[in-house]
């Protein structure tokens, strides 16, 4: 049976690791038939992340990072291979989106930057790699994000039911798939990057593990409110966020005049805040159709936000990408695998609905293999 194979490779804003989903485009919908996962090395995650709390490096450490990434993702992709006994020539192309490092779509001169020296993942893995995604679109007028939205149209729409998918990674962002309707798709504003940063601060924990620490506090209702007086939610879509937003720095000024309130509770008061500026913007969202939200992410293994979400969301169906066939730790690995396929046909894969650019656009730099 012919196969039509495309990796997608994605490293979020949580820095764990590397995502690695394969898809195969001979079915349609297109069907992944295989996926994995890398850690990333304590040394490369500790450079990106300081990085990432300051925004200021050497030109010469940046340049070094960039070329770890690389090689990362090349060994990731070759291991990948090996492990599901594929050869290089069986794929058409990779999608990689590089790991973030500054996102400013509304600064007088907006830029995105993602690193990772794809030349190196294409000549180390002899398959045509596909980068640089969102400069394309910011180039056209939109803000360069989501670009999931509308990957999730072409797997998850259906003409019968409101269909929303919440991806909660270390921002929550969200696609809204309303029949006869234009698709939309934002970042609604933290999703795990507060509760994962709090917690390694306190305890020296990635993350909160069955959200165990955050059940232990109580919700601070001062606190949440202050932390949902943020200008950001006020914004009308499209709109981004990212890390240079919600970090620690930004919680600490939240957090000046309630320095009684115990960590534990700043935590349960985290999770909280992260359910309700998603269930908020899904408030907004009118339908007589049946509703269904799709979650996929890190956030959807915390049984706290799923339960919190489930509570604040009475009249939705709240389920995973995962009961609808697509793994809900891939789903944005595919995404971008589904983009190289779109660039690889010269066919358009933004949405002007959801970023805000003036046109559609083929997304993605191409890096030949030869």
């Amino acid at each position: 049976m012919m196969k039509d194979y495309y990796i997608g490779v994605m490293s979020g804003t949580s820095l764990d690791g590397v995502d690695i989903a394969l898809l195969d485009f001979a079915k349609n919908p297109p069907k992944m038939t295989a996926c994995d996962f890398t850690p990333m090395p304590e040394d490369l995650r500790s450079d990106i992340s300081a990085l990432l709390k300051t925004g200021e490096t050497s030109l010469q450490k940046l340049g070094e990072i960039d070329h770890c990434l690389g090689l990362l993702y090349a060994d990731s992709i070759n291991a990948f291979l090996a492990k599901n006994q594929l050869k290089a020539e069986e794929i058409t192309a990779i999608g990689c989106h590089g790991q973030t490092v500054w996102h400013s779509p509304n600064s007088i001169y907006p830029f995105t930057t993602q690193i990772g020296d794809m030349n190196l993942v294409a000549a180390k893995t002899g398959i045509t790699t596909i980068a640089d995604f969102r400069r394309k679109d910011m180039a056209v007028g939109g803000q360069g994000a989501p670009l999931v939205p509308a990957f999730h149209q072409a797997i998850f729409s259906e003409t019968n039911r409101l269909t929303v998918v919440l991806n909660i990674g270390g921002i929550s962002n969200i696609s809204v798939l309303q029949p006869n309707h234009p698709t939309i798709g934002y970042d609604v504003g933290a999703g795990n990057t507060l509760m994962d940063s709090w917690i390694e601060q306190h305890q020296g924990k990635r993350y909160d593990k069955n959200a165990q620490w955050a059940m232990s506090g109580e919700v601070n209702q001062d606190l949440l409110a202050e932390l949902l007086n943020e200008p950001f939610f006020a914004k009308a879509p499209p709109k981004s966020t990212g890390r240079e937003l919600f970090n620690l720095s930004w919680l600490a000024k939240k957090l000046e005049n309630f320095t009684a309130c115990k960590s534990e509770d700043v935590q349960r008061t985290l999770a909280e805040f992260t359910a309700q500026s998603i269930a908020n913007e899904l408030a907004k969202l009118e339908s007589d159709l049946p509703s269904l939200l799709l979650v996929c992410g890190g956030g959807t293994r915390n049984p706290l936000l799923m339960e919190r979400l489930s509570s604040l969301l009475p009249n939705w169906r709240v389920a995973t990408t995962t009961e609808f066939g697509l793994d809900i730790d891939y789903v944005e690995a595919a995404a971008f695998a589904w983009l190289a396929y779109q660039r690889m046909h010269s066919l358009p894969s933004n949405m002007p609905s959801v970023t805000g650019a003036k046109k559609s656009a083929s997304l993605g730099v191409i890096y030949p293999a030869e």
